[in-house]
């Protein structure tokens, strides 16, 4: 059996693999359009490569996934991150979890990844064909026939991992094979604010903060960065994966409301300062700060109530403290416009999840072509879970691509 994997990132690599594990026997030959493979490997968490993360339970694991939820809950028991952890130590690939539950190998390196998969891949025999460009498909009675740098060549199956991409354009040639697309639009991206002054503030991280954009539902939770741009960190970039495709539809106008406590509501905050007051009601409020908010941002917060710094809190004025309580609990920003996380992208959209079958990734209007990665409509926030969502679309697909022999 001959087997054409388009795309040689993390998907198509984990694909061309589970192929060969399932179906020795099989031809698997790999086309990459640049000549560069693994390029986002290379590239994640800075270098290290962000293989997966330690959530070990399959539902909690799932709802990481603004995108593909259902979907991959039920791949998931197939393949997830407790066999990814199995898989790359048993090639000799030690991985460790850092405090944030995100996994990368032990050596910092995303080149140890990069060199386990293509050691594999050349070890169980795949063809790798970089600057190969699959310029178009047809499929001809059971028979693939691919046009390559101007070559057509035969398959018996086609899998697809050539990736997400901000551009409709570039689906158009699975849209002509009869599948339903979902328009891509930017996932996981930080918030510029141009006019906001907390910018001034740039490095200051506050580890728990609670973040909602106004009008809408969506909420989030966790570390919140700011930059010289804007706002960024987990809680920023998880927001604007769930509310991606809202955001879009707003032009990335918009406002979003800060709760710097985390949680906290305003009658559990008014009880701590009542609890605690005769603990600090002689000291300066600059010098006293009991929320555990950054230094910075704590002098910005009461500069923004104008709460001068020499105020002691026993004198504090009332319409003051309940300025300083709505800061901390309803902090508002302006957004205008998004910045690329890094060197990586990630865009919701793709092939719909309705056109292909859990249990195989084979598409269900053309038979024999099969899916992985983000070419489909899948994608999760940060900390490992795309590269995870790669590993278990590629093995399932690798898998469901085998011909059982009766």
């Amino acid at each position: 059996m001959r087997i054409a994997i388009i795309g040689g990132g993390a998907a198509g690599f984990f694909a061309a693999i589970s192929c060969k594990e399932h179906n020795p026997n099989a031809q698997v030959t790999i086309f990459e359009k640049t000549n560069k493979l693994l390029a986002k490997v290379k590239v994640s968490g800075g270098g290290r490569c962000n293989v997966t993360n330690s959530c070990f339970s399959i539902s909690d694991l799932s709802r990481h996934y603004p995108r593909g939820e259902k979907f991959l809950k039920k791949a998931f028991s197939q393949f997830y991150t407790k066999h990814t952890v199995e898989w790359f130590e048993s090639k000799g690939v030690e991985l460790k979890r850092e405090p944030d539950n995100r996994m990368f190998p032990t050596t910092d390196d995303s080149q140890t990844i990069m060199d386990c998969l293509l050691n594999e891949s050349r070890r169980l025999g795949v063809d790798i064909q970089k600057q190969s460009s699959v310029n178009k498909i047809e499929k001809v009675q059971s028979e693939f026939r691919l046009e390559v740098n101007d070559e057509q060549l035969s398959f018996d199956k086609v899998i697809v991992t050539s990736g997400g991409s901000p551009k409709a354009e570039s689906y158009e040639w699975l849209r002509q094979l009869g599948h339903q697309i979902e328009s891509p639009v930017p996932s996981l991206f930080t918030f510029n604010m141009p006019n906001e002054s907390i910018k001034a503030l740039m490095g200051v991280v506050a580890e728990n903060a609670s973040v909602s954009i106004q009008g809408t539902k969506f909420k989030t939770q966790g570390p919140l960065l700011i930059t010289h741009w804007g706002m960024s960190g987990p809680a920023i970039l998880k927001l604007s994966a769930f509310a991606a495709r809202e955001l879009n539809t707003r032009n990335y106008e918009f406002d979003i409301r800060v709760n710097w406590l985390g949680e906290v509501n305003e009658n559990q905050l008014r009880d701590k300062i009542n609890l605690e007051f005769n603990d600090f009601k002689k000291r300066k409020i600059s010098n006293k700060n009991p929320f555990q908010v950054p230094s910075r941002l704590w002098s910005f917060l009461l500069n923004k109530v104008e709460i001068q710094e020499e105020q002691v809190w026993d004198s504090l004025p009332k319409k003051k403290l309940n300025q300083l309580i709505n800061v901390l609990l309803n902090d508002t920003y302006a957004v205008s416009g998004k910045t690329t996380f890094k060197e990586e992208f990630v865009t919701c959209g793709g092939v719909s999840l309705s056109d292909i079958d859990v249990k195989t990734m084979e598409s269900k209007v053309c038979p024999g072509l099969h899916f992985a990665g983000e070419v489909m409509d899948i994608d999760g926030v940060t900390g490992g879970f795309n590269f995870q969502a790669a590993w278990t679309t590629g093995f399932v697909a690798g898998k469901g691509s085998r011909i059982d022999v009766i």
